[in-house]
């Protein structure tokens, strides 16, 4: 969207902008349990289940005549997400950034998504394909939600701000997600003393999921407002948006080469956080209670982890501090390989480990974007950035149903995701980041 980045300003404005920013950390609050109850804990487990229920005697299910195994529908199922998503963002974040009408767009794909998700109430016995459709329209439609309302930081908050107030998004988000996942945990442990089974008390909660994505989405709607748009035009057709955008990033390489890393190793971190419950069940046989709790215990940390990591970078700048995330994120997937089955305090540990670099990393990556970001083109850089993001990335689950496929070993899926890490690191370390700013045309930190 072509305006200026938020530089400075009179009293009144700044109370305007606290306003927005509180606003925008209540959208994150809306969608987290979308990510939290639906792609982390339950429907991953559950979608599993409904194909396994449709699967013939090998456990293949047959979509459009393709052979799959059932344990590798849901992570196949995330992968067409993205590409879903790779067609609609840039074509959504050009608009976005030429019309000035980002509100309307980010209420569209939320309640599209909101409802993709309430949808799931219908998935039931065998109807795998279903469950597939709505995870998929809902996956793509979180997608570019995400793009344009993590496009709005740079517009909402000063430079020297914007580590702090992106950390402030993901703790309220992280802390809706626990908050949600509490009354999961009652509603599903206790689901007999409500006159439910297992199967109905599932499907409510991915369905409230929906309801309260859509019902919060009303506060930011309400504070948050448009710019006017500086750049005219009309947009190109998806792909085309897209090869426009990143010619444009041509003109500036350096970040690209942040962008290259982020992919990289976020693509690690969003296929854990899809694949986590997967792996919790099939592989280390834990049950669904088991699941929830470690869930909840990476969502509470996940608040404190977000707030500081979001201090550790005002001492040692966010690139740093980033990098220390993935050094952990590399050996809390090595120290889950090990993991033995039936083993629920070595999980809880494991999820501890996650939740305290989580919401971190993720903030952190957020708002360095932010100041690598032209002014004038937020919505339609932001589109690059959020096809890596809250597990719309299409590799890693890719990688991690093939690995399963071809091995038969969720461990082995597992451990494959190293190598994002592992690369994401190097990749990260050679970008310079103070001349990456200012290259970009924006104020460069004090400390960044």
């Amino acid at each position: 969207m072509g305006t200026d980045t938020v530089r400075a300003g009179t009293a009144d404005e700044a109370g305007g902008l606290r306003r927005e920013q509180r606003g925008w950390y209540f959208y994150d609050w809306a969608c987290s349990v979308y990510s939290t109850s639906v792609l982390t804990v339950f429907l991953g487990p559950y979608l599993t289940s409904v194909a396994e229920n449709a699967a013939d005697a090998d456990g293949y299910v047959h979509p459009l005549g393709l052979p799959v195994r059932a344990g590798s529908f849901f992570a196949y199922s995330v992968s067409l997400s993205v590409i879903l998503a790779v067609l609609v963002m840039p074509l959504v974040g050009s608009a976005a950034d030429r019309t000035g009408r980002k509100k309307p767009l980010l209420g569209a794909a939320a309640y599209t998504g909101a409802a993709a998700t309430a949808g799931m109430f219908l998935l039931d016995g065998d109807r795998y394909l279903l469950g597939g459709a709505l995870l998929v329209v809902a996956n793509a439609a979180q997608s570019v939600a995400m793009m344009l309302y993590n496009s709005y930081l740079p517009q909402i908050a000063p430079p020297e701000e914007r580590d702090a107030v992106s950390s402030r998004g993901w703790a309220f988000g992280y802390a809706a997600g626990s908050l949600v996942l509490v009354a999961d945990l009652v509603l599903y442990t206790a689901h007999g003393s409500f006159g439910l089974s297992e199967t109905a008390a599932v499907r409510i909660c991915l369905a409230s999921a929906g309801l309260w994505w859509g019902a919060f989405t009303l506060v930011p709607l309400r504070r948050l407002r448009d710019r006017q748009a500086r750049v005219a035009g009309a947009t190109a057709p998806g792909l085309r948006q897209l090869g426009a955008t990143v010619r444009d990033m041509r003109r500036h390489p350096l970040t690209l080469a942040f962008l290259l890393a982020y992919l990289v190793y976020n693509d690690g971190i969003q296929t854990v956080i899809s694949q986590a419950s997967v792996y919790g069940s099939e592989e280390l046989r834990l049950d669904q209670s088991t699941l929830i709790v470690a869930v909840l215990l990476v969502q509470v940390l996940a608040v404190a982890g977000a707030l500081a990591m979001g201090r550790l970078s005002r001492a040692y700048g966010a690139k740093r501090t980033i990098l220390g995330s993935l050094v952990a994120w590399t050996l809390t997937l090595a120290a889950g390989y090990f993991l033995p089955a039936r083993a629920p305090v070595g999980f809880f540990v494991l999820a501890g480990g996650i939740g305290l670099v989580l919401g971190g990393s993720q903030a952190l990556s957020r708002s360095l974007f932010s100041h690598l970001v032209p002014p004038g083109k937020e919505a339609e850089y932001f589109s690059a950035y959020e096809m890596s993001d809250r597990g719309m990335s299409w590799l890693g689950p890719l990688l991690f149903g093939v690995t399963y496929q071809l091995t038969g070993s969720y461990r082995s899926a597992i451990v494959s995701l190293v190598a994002f890490f592992v690369v994401g690191f190097a990749l990260l370390t050679r970008v310079p980041v103070r001349r990456a700013i200012a290259a970009a045309g924006n104020p460069v930190p004090e400390r960044i």
